[in-house]
């Protein structure tokens, strides 16, 4: 960056003073002051956010687990699988049963017949 003398100094004020006038140059100051200190707290926190806080509350914190959102929604996955996995199972063991029920009754048992009680015209 070259070095600014007086003149250059001059030359930039009076560029802002026809550029912005005479009345907003405070207001404009007001404002660059404010952004650099916001810029200034933001960077502080930044650096603050990479060390360790040196508070009494946050040392005597209990340390916890880590959330590991993938291992949560592959569990939930897993008990939902293990779910329709059951009710599947629960259907057939039903369907087993009925089944079975039915080849108990037998022939009359059954409302249509089986298909012992079918006779076939063989006749032409």
């Amino acid at each position: 960056m070259p070095n600014l003398g007086a003149p250059e100094l001059i030359i930039i004020a009076v560029v802002l003073i026809a550029l912005f006038g005479w009345k907003k140059l405070p207001d404009m100051a007001r404002s660059l002051g404010r952004s650099a200190r916001v810029f200034k707290s933001e960077v502080d926190e930044l650096k603050k956010d990479g060390k360790p806080a040196s508070s009494d509350a946050s040392q005597s914190t209990v340390q916890g687990q880590a959330y590991d959102a993938d291992a949560e929604r592959r569990a939930a996955d897993r008990r939902e699988a293990d779910a329709r996995l059951a009710d599947a199972e629960r259907r057939a063991a039903e369907a087993r049963a009925e089944a079975d029920r039915l080849r108990a009754a037998g022939p009359s048992g059954s409302a249509g017949g089986t298909e012992s009680d079918v006779r076939r015209d063989t006749t032409l």
